[in-house]
């Protein structure tokens, strides 16, 4: 298990948000810390603690008006860093080519390759074909399917366990993109990610219900992923002390990378990242 560090940038700042909370329209979130500090700055410290194999996350739409200011946030921090991070967020061919120009080590899809709720197989020979299997992340973010009751439901709240407006319906995990507000068909199971594994170098997984929450990992999700992943693969979501670690490192059979955010002391959290990587050293 290696420590992957994170820099996630929506409305052109470094922030940590709650992962269900995210919006298009107007461009809100849940936000649990803002920093001071441009992604240069967490770029260059990452590179002071030989920190590799960390990710860039642009959280607004490339629609988005506050887009350019996200990627110049994400071109700064590459910059700062060249080869030691990876990029993703609205990631295309033409897109992927600049990022990469610019100094990522790999590129993070999954909107790209996924439209109208399921998998595009010749967008992801595309994709394959425009940046090698090898410097290609698939984000297999996921979440249980559910749905709103519509009479609790706010549109300013959203749909989530917290705010008492949410059934869950299922136990399997569901692929979701679109910076995870819109479901696919796609189960993220063992068949899922043999299949998956022949087309890309290695997997992100935020486990969105409980991402930014600090309140504890998916324990079952992650025992998947420690039994089916054959290929690298990062695990984000509700890490929040030392006790989380250990789990992930027993379900996750070693095998399976980890990134904190909101836990982080970085990030406004307890946990201090020199403890982290002692740890996990």
């Amino acid at each position: 298990m290696k420590f992957r560090p994170c820099i996630d940038i929506h409305n052109g700042k470094v922030k940590q948000i709650v992962g269900g909370s995210l919006q298009d329209q107007g461009n809100k979130a849940l936000e649990n810390f803002v920093s001071l500090q441009d992604a240069a700055f967490f770029a260059r410290l990452y590179e002071e603690k030989g920190l590799k194999g960390g990710h860039i996350i642009l959280l607004n739409p490339p629609g988005s008006e506050y887009y350019e200011k996200t990627r110049e946030q994400a071109m700064k921090a590459l910059k700062a860093y060249p080869g030691g991070l990876q990029v993703g967020g609205g990631i295309t061919p033409d897109r992927a080519e600049d990022f990469l120009a610019a100094g990522a080590s790999h590129v993070i899809v999954t909107s790209y390759i996924f439209r109208d709720g399921k998998l595009h197989y010749d967008r992801l020979r595309e994709m394959v074909a425009a940046v090698g299997k090898e410097r290609l992340v698939l984000d297999l973010s996921c979440r249980r399917m559910g749905w709103c009751l519509e009479k609790e439901y706010d549109p300013n709240k959203g749909c989530s366990p917290e705010n008492n407006n949410f059934q869950e319906s299922s136990q399997d995990y569901y692929i979701v993109t679109d910076r995870w507000q819109n479901y696919t068909n796609m189960k993220l199971n063992a068949d899922t990610l043999e299949e998956l594994s022949d087309c890309c170098g290695e997997f992100l997984i935020h486990a969105v219900d409980v991402e930014g929450k600090a309140q504890g990992i998916e324990q079952e999700l992650v025992a998947l992923l420690g039994k089916e992943c054959q290929i690298p693969t990062t695990y984000a979501g509700g890490v929040h002390n030392f006790e989380d670690l250990e789990k992930l490192k027993t379900l996750g059979r070693g095998r399976i990378d980890v990134t904190i955010g909101s836990a982080l002391d970085l990030f406004g959290g307890k946990l201090k990242l020199e403890d982290v990587l002692a740890y996990i050293k």
